[in-house]
């Protein structure tokens, strides 16, 4: 069955996390975006941020909804937008720091359609995945020169190889890894499977490296991180709660599950992939961590850390307030403070149900969070669904909605920001 969520609205993840998950049903992620409402308008008893230093460097147009984050390669920034509706099926752009964007390659649907993940460099040649195209529709891994010459190194068949890959790849020793959403070889979604891990090489050979089977973990949005020649992901479903696990994994494949989220204090569906910082992870989840003033009671996300024991801890539970809720995004480390996005929450609302326009917020070591930036869904963005990257003391990154309305129905095509780096004042 699936589900546009654009007529579900601000409901889409928690439709996911307790009915399409818990009932069997492959979730549907082509417009995961709320409609935007009154923009602008402050909700009553909220504390307005200023951000006299924000600066929208880019307002996308019709082709716009970026969803995967930047990367920077010498000095340009390059990233994809996703492509709804009748919008295309994606793009790959490259973009100046004073944001002068050039489109490299569009997609169009046999070479794949919907780029989710962020893009990775290996000199000078950028790799993605796509979550739709190729020759089953079930989604790709490609290459693209800077140039604009693409190439599709495999195609997904939805079967015992994957499905729907969602997150980017990442490079060890020359060998790409990743995950996919769906596929496999257990049935998790009435004959579609639990997801996968697997790796690919350079030349387009694809190897799976574990099958999820829902006791150990089902529909990993995100690609996995390298921590001394061990890979650790996480999957947003399965595990002993069905709330999502952390992961480990050896190249060769022997996986265990190092922590189950029970959906309270400790976190609950995460979708982020995990950053390594001086041997301890760190990120997010989308519901959980104890403050039951999110929608459906489900908790409105947390940032943790976890040893490679299984040792977790909670930073930060978001309230769903001005400090913000549901990140989505990956964590960045810029001199032993975390940064990244919440997909909504902040002191603007968006949409229907109230829904916060999103947070740019830092974080310290003891877990005292500052919100830099309040989104307020006009023309500095809306939903910010990917991470950060710093470049030339600044952060850069982008938002899913908001900016520029024209062709973009009433939510915007997205933008991309800057954020100048300064030692973070917490509160």
């Amino acid at each position: 069955m699936a589900i546009h969520t654009r007529s579900l609205g601000a409901l889409i993840i928690a439709a996911a996390a307790t009915t399409l998950v818990a009932c069997g049903t492959l979730e549907s992620t082509r417009d995961d975006t709320p409609p935007i409402g009154a923009p602008g308008s402050v909700a009553q008893g909220a504390r307005a941020v200023p951000s006299s230093s924000y600066d929208v460097v880019h307002r996308f147009s019709r082709k716009g909804d970026p969803s995967a984050g930047l990367i920077d390669v010498n000095g340009t920034l390059y990233g994809t937008t996703y492509g709804r509706g009748g919008r295309g099926q994606g793009t790959v752009y490259s973009m100046t720091l004073a944001g002068v964007t050039k489109t490299i390659y569009v997609f169009h649907g046999p070479d794949g359609a919907g780029p989710r993940g962020v893009l990775l460099d290996v000199d000078g040649t950028l790799y993605g995945t796509t979550q739709y195209g190729g020759s089953s529709n079930d989604g790709v891994v490609f290459s693209v020169t800077t140039s604009g010459a693409e190439k599709v190194l495999y195609s997904f068949q939805n079967g015992s190889d994957g499905a729907y890959p969602y997150s980017g790849l990442i490079d060890v020793n020359g060998t790409f890894y990743g995950t996919t959403y769906a596929g496999g070889a257990s049935d998790c979604y009435n004959g579609v499977g639990c997801g996968t891990v697997y790796s690919v090489s350079p030349s387009g050979a694809e190897t799976v490296l574990h099958r999820f089977s829902a006791s150990d973990g089902k529909s990993p949005y995100a690609a996995p991180v390298d921590l001394n020649g061990t890979l650790y992901g996480t999957t947003y479903a399965g595990g002993a709660s069905n709330q999502g696990v952390i992961y480990a994994i050896t190249t060769s494949g022997g996986e265990r599950v190092i922590y189950n989220f029970h959906g309270g204090s400790d976190g609950a569906y995460p979708k982020a992939p995990l950053i390594a910082v001086k041997g301890t992870l760190y990120g997010t989840t989308y519901y959980g961590g104890g403050i039951s003033n999110c929608r459906a009671d489900l908790g409105c996300g947390a940032v943790f850390s976890i040893k490679p024991n299984g040792e977790e801890h909670v930073l930060y539970s978001f309230s769903g307030n001005s400090d913000g809720s549901n990140p989505v995004a990956p964590l960045i480390d810029v001199h032993g403070t975390l940064y990244g996005t919440t997909f909504t929450g902040g002191a603007y609302p968006c949409g229907y149900l109230d829904l916060g326009c999103g947070t740019i917020y830092s974080l310290s070591e003891s877990g005292s969070e500052n919100v830099l930036h309040a989104f307020t869904g006009d023309s500095d963005g809306a939903f910010p669904y990917a991470g950060l990257v710093s470049v030339g003391g600044k952060l850069y990154g982008d938002t899913n909605a908001g900016g520029t309305v024209s062709g973009c129905e009433e939510r915007g095509c997205g933008t991309a920001f800057s954020w100048p780096l300064r030692a973070p004042h917490h509160l």
